[in-house]
């Protein structure tokens, strides 16, 4: 049984970061929370997405907005040691049940047309709010969701200024949590069977991203949005 959940939730977290950029993060994170301990969860989801951003990021170089992606970089740099104090200090589950309300109560807004301007200043800012989340719960990926959705970002350049931005956390979040956390030999094994399923999923995302339009990639977040949420808000 947790061998056929852990396939289908690799490939469909696989598919959803292919197609979106956003996805793998978000939709692995809480179920793999159930089928590992906090730290092997969090470093088997950074090392699948750090994977798919690497063999993506041939495709998605020309939809990279590289002024946004340096500002999101350089706010990270002051979020991710935020983010190891709060998972080493911290009780995961309140942590997890506050940030579920805050996607909750933020999506709304976004429901109701609520739109922010882009500016240099908050785009640090996301970049500081999702290197935290990263080292902290391995779930970069919100911050970004819900400030690209509210500028109302044109889906070729939020999936790749996204997916470049996730080499960069990925890797240096990784190194963070194994530095401070240790790893364990059962995250590498793991990830190494996962990496046929992500190719697969990949696959699939690619199909979806080439026939599904703005409007429809607007739903999709949406809806990755709610469920991120409400997940975190009900099964901690």
């Amino acid at each position: 049984m947790e061998v056929g959940l852990f396939i289908l939730l690799i490939f469909t977290a696989s598919l959803l970061q292919t197609s979106t950029g956003f996805g793998f993060s978000i939709v692995a994170t809480p179920f793999l929370l159930l089928l590992f301990d906090a730290r092997d969860a969090i470093q088997l989801n950074l090392i699948l997405s750090l994977f798919i951003s690497l063999t993506l990021f041939k495709n998605i170089r020309s939809d990279i907005d590289r002024g946004v992606l340096k500002r999101f970089i350089s706010g990270s740099v002051i979020g991710l040691p935020i983010g190891m104090m709060v998972f080493s200090f911290s009780n995961i589950d309140y942590l997890k049940i506050a940030i579920g309300i805050l996607i909750l109560l933020l999506t709304v807004l976004l429901l109701l047309k609520f739109r922010i301007g882009q500016t240099r200043g908050r785009d640090r800012i996301v970049g500081a709010i999702s290197g935290s989340l990263t080292t902290s719960i391995g779930m970069p990926g919100p911050p970004l969701l819900l400030y690209f959705s509210g500028t109302e970002t044109e889906k070729a350049k939020l999936r790749g200024t996204t997916l470049a931005y996730y080499l960069f956390i990925y890797f240096f979040s990784l190194v963070v949590q194994i530095f401070a956390a240790g790893t364990s030999n059962k995250v590498w094994l793991y990830a190494l069977c996962a990496l046929p399923i992500v190719l697969l999923g990949q696959l699939a995302g690619q199909y979806l991203f080439s026939r599904i339009n703005q409007k429809m990639f607007q739903l999709f977040t949406y809806a990755i949005l709610l469920f991120t949420g409400a997940y975190l808000l009900f099964n901690t």
